[in-house]
């Protein structure tokens, strides 16, 4: 399940799966991936959490992995900077691209949050 659906929230599909069938086993995918939406995905049902790129042998493994055991770290975790660019990037979104809000919310100065929204993503 992807977090971003373009007509809602993928939290709520996986809270309306789980309503319907507990023994479902759902990953939740997202490109805009952070702490609290990684722990509302947990919390509603889900059995694991990827960020983008996620290849297939990720979701497999995912899939296949025993619910008794802890996960694994991921092999090719998101660097620092490539998390702090994903959160700018959603609280832009979240502000509705509005660079002074989202320069207001974040405490910093609208010409560095533009600067940074300029720039491609890090790796």
């Amino acid at each position: 399940m992807d977090l971003r659906l373009g007509d809602g929230n993928g939290l709520e599909v996986v809270k309306e799966i789980q309503t319907t069938n507990s023994s479902s086993r759902i990953i939740m995918l997202t490109g805009y991936g952070n702490i609290p939406t990684a722990v509302a995905a947990i919390k509603e049902g889900a059995i694991d959490y990827l960020a983008k790129p996620a290849d297939a042998d990720d979701v497999e493994k995912a899939l296949l992995a025993d619910p008794s055991k802890k996960a694994s770290p991921p092999e090719n975790p998101m660097s620092a900077d490539r998390v702090k660019w994903e959160h700018i990037h959603r609280v832009f979104e979240l502000c509705n691209r509005n660079v002074s809000e989202t320069a207001r919310r974040l405490k910093m100065h609208r010409r560095t949050l533009q600067r940074i929204l300029s720039k491609r993503s890090p790796k």
